[in-house]
């Protein structure tokens, strides 16, 4: 249980909902992408459970940081234009950031792991 509640094996944890902002921002610097892409590449590292409007909060919070810049790609598609997001020179120190944080909590959670086999 999480929070008192019941925990649904399909819903996703608070800790899923922090690895969003990394996961973007290593995503973008892979590829440049539109939100729709960036969807389908989040569900095939398994953040699928995260509701896309919650991506594209974080997606104009990430660009309000001026960690990702978006333009307007237009006529390369044949429906309504789609804003393509870039990791911009900020969000490439904020993705060397997260990486420390990511290692630090790798082992933390490796410990803790460890514990519940005790």
């Amino acid at each position: 249980m999480m929070g008192g509640g019941r925990w649904h094996p399909e819903s996703h944890s608070p800790l899923t909902v922090a690895m969003l902002e990394p996961a973007l921002l290593i995503l973008l610097k892979e590829h440049s992408s539109h939100g729709y892409n960036l969807i389908g590449d989040l569900e095939a590292i398994g953040l699928g459970t995260i509701h896309p409007s919650v991506i594209y909060r974080t997606l104009r919070d990430l660009e309000a940081l001026e960690w990702v810049q978006s333009d307007w790609e237009s006529g390369l598609t044949q429906g309504p234009p789609r804003r393509i997001y870039h990791l911009t020179p900020q969000g490439q120190e904020a993705l060397e950031s997260w990486k420390r944080e990511l290692e630090k909590m790798q082992g933390m959670i490796a410990q803790l792991l460890e514990r519940t086999g005790q």
